[in-house]
């Protein structure tokens, strides 16, 4: 939980959350936040005196402080954001730092504490109950280990400097001169990285041996002997216009002294660190209570990542539910289609049959780029208010795509300057079916991930909230998302309607194995065999997400979690409403607060149907 002290990048993904989380999902960083929140304009006309007493007032200069501190600790997210007094750094993960942000925290939750939420306005009494949860979570996080997994198998520190080229702005040379000195950074960056791994093997938090296997080759891989082959020399392919010819040629022998000195040797470094002291020292156990005070990090995983206080007992069964009422619906299908044999005999077909597969990876951008389209010009039956930033359709990149996800969405920068990102892997295309391209662009891009995190960006509210990753809500949201699938015509396809529910299976199944490998004391391969069994899924995928689970405990479990309180709540507005339910204004109402707990949600929903019933009965 601790990466996003360092580098801010947008991902699956990885992000994304309590700051805490958010920091380790770097992948869903958020954006620009008003410069000058409602509240604090209207403050403004009050006396002097009155204003530096009134409660609103008062909050505000919190909300402030808390921001700023945090676009210090995280200086490639402020630049990402237009904040550019980081600009020539990056961010720090040496355990002082991440022991002085805890103690920040302890003091703004003391601040908070001494204001009288009663006396807020109604706008703030909501801010301030979710800056509360804020803060508590990460307090909460610093009890367990969480500053000591700073990777996962997916990505870490190597990940969030490689993405730099990616991360930031290049139009003026005050742009390049910032990323060259932070390119000299690394060595520090990744040394920092070093000692907090080394910390946690001392004190017990370690990664397990069999999902890291593939970390020290996705390092290496920017270990090259030339810095023109580096990844870090692509902002300098092209000169911007605002650029002379003269200085460009001087940015561009900086910048290649820079890889060659600096990046590279510190890659090389921290490769030999990860082979030589830090993979001996994996754990050969996988489950999270095997972790010092491992089953109370575990039910605190389960806290942060679903905004729930179900345990892991009640988690799995909810996920066995699912499994078997999914299968249901698969096996109709498969009917269907007039297939002669089993359900397993389906699978092989499916996972085997080249008609479902692309030949190329041009072939494969191209099928996915041409869904994005399509879903585009459905979503005005889905939505009345839309994000205006757009989105872009792009490989995953070499160095993680073997042993990373089918996709995932970077989000787009907070000043505009960048636009969102769907990553589509191209690799091993033998192991990523188009039958379940529907599915995987609505999840995220549009209506999905890219929809509601821009929308979010978009929205004025304070930057802890605009910028949250409520990993149950921003998750939940892309898996409702693939079901809207329905309501425009997608899906007509058969196969496409397999993959959709191939997709759906998938995440009901992460409600059996996380909890399953976590709490219940199953293997890899349980969890393997199970996923394997229940999904159309390829043995690669299965196997890569399995790795996944293991080195992020309780993630996992945020998806299903948040799409059955979504689904839930729409059947709620429906019935309460009647022939007055309006699809649109209640996909409104679930965006347009930002990313909340579901516990939050549920208020905002039963606030909307009150809201709903009395325009309509006006209107009649």
């Amino acid at each position: 939980m601790a990466m996003s002290r360092a580098l801010s990048r947008t991902t699956k993904t990885p992000a994304k959350k309590s700051l805490t989380a958010i920091l380790f999902a770097l992948a869903m960083a958020p954006l620009v936040t008003p410069s000058l929140p409602v509240a604090a304009q209207q403050a403004v006309s009050k006396p002097a005196a009155q204003r530096a007493s009134d409660p609103d007032t008062v909050f505000q200069t919190l909300l402030d402080d808390h921001w700023a501190a945090h676009l210090e600790r995280n200086p490639v997210f402020a630049t990402s954001l237009g904040n550019r007094a980081y600009d020539d750094r990056l961010g720090s993960y040496a355990l002082a730092t991440y022991d002085a942000m805890v103690a920040q925290t302890k003091g703004y939750l003391t601040r908070l504490d001494a204001i009288d939420r009663s006396a807020l306005s109604a706008r703030h009494k909501v801010n301030y109950d979710l800056f509360r949860l804020e803060l508590e979570q990460t307090i909460t996080d610093d009890k367990f280990g969480n500053k000591y997994l700073i990777t996962t198998n997916r990505e870490g520190p190597h990940t969030q400097a490689a993405g730099l080229p990616d991360s930031l702005p290049f139009f003026t040379r005050a742009d390049y001169q910032s990323y060259i000195a932070r390119l000299r950074d690394l060595p520090r960056y990744l040394g920092e990285a070093e000692d907090v791994l080394a910390a946690g093997a001392q004190e017990g938090w370690t990664q397990p041996c069999e999902p890291m296997k593939g970390l020290s080759a996705a390092i290496r891989y920017h270990v090259v002997e030339k810095p023109q082959d580096s990844v870090f020399m692509r902002p300098f392919e092209t000169r911007p216009e605002a650029i002379s010819t003269k200085d460009w040629k001087a940015l561009t022998t900086a910048g290649r002294d820079a890889i060659s000195s600096a990046a590279i040797p510190a890659f090389a470094a921290y490769a030999d660190f990860y082979d030589n002291e830090y993979a001996p020292k994996c754990r050969n156990t996988i489950g999270a209570t095997t972790y010092p005070d491992g089953k109370a990090f575990y039910a605190s995983k389960i806290k942060a990542f679903t905004t729930t206080d179900k345990t892991a007992d009640e988690i799995h069964a909810i996920g066995l539910k699912e499994v078997k009422r999914i299968r249901e619906e698969m096996d109709k299908i498969i009917r269907t289609v007039n297939f002669e044999g089993s359900f397993k005999d389906f699978q092989v077909f499916l996972r085997n049959d080249p008609q479902f597969y692309a030949k190329t990876p041009e072939e494969l951008v191209q099928i996915t780029s041409a869904i994005s389209k399509r879903i585009d010009g459905e979503l005005p039956k889905l939505f009345r208010q839309m994000p205006r930033m757009p989105y872009t359709v792009k490989p995953v990149p070499a160095d993680i795509a073997e042993g990373t996800t089918t996709a995932y969405y970077e989000r787009p920068a907070g000043d505009g300057s960048r636009a969102g990102v769907y990553r589509i892997n191209t690799s091993l295309l033998d192991q990523r079916p188009i039958f379940e391209l529907e599915a995987l662009t609505l999840h995220e891009a549009v209506p999905g991930h890219h929809f509601q995190i821009a929308l979010s960006q978009e929205l004025d509210l304070p930057g802890f909230r605009a910028y949250a990753y409520q990993t149950a809500f921003v998750e939940g949201w892309g898996l409702y998302a693939e079901s809207l699938g329905l309501d425009v015509g997608f899906y007509a396809d058969p196969y496409q309607n397999f993959g959709r529910l191939s997709y759906e299976m998938w995440r009901a199944c992460r409600l059996v194995v996380d909890t399953g490998m976590h709490a219940k004391g199953w293997t890899r391969q349980e969890a393997i065999d199970f996923m394997l069994a229940n999904t159309a899924l390829s043995e690669h995928n299965v196997v890569a997400e399995i790795d996944r689970y293991i080195t992020w405990p309780g993630q996992a479990l945020a998806y299903k979690m948040g799409e059955l309180k979504i689904q839930a709540l729409r059947r709620k507005t429906r019935k309460a409403l009647g022939d007055h339910f309006d699809l649109r204004r209640f996909h409104d109402a679930v965006l347009e607060n930002g990313a909340v707990p579901l516990s939050v949600l549920d208020q905002y929903i039963d606030a909307f149907i009150t809201t709903e019933k009395a325009r309509t009965k006006d209107a009649e």
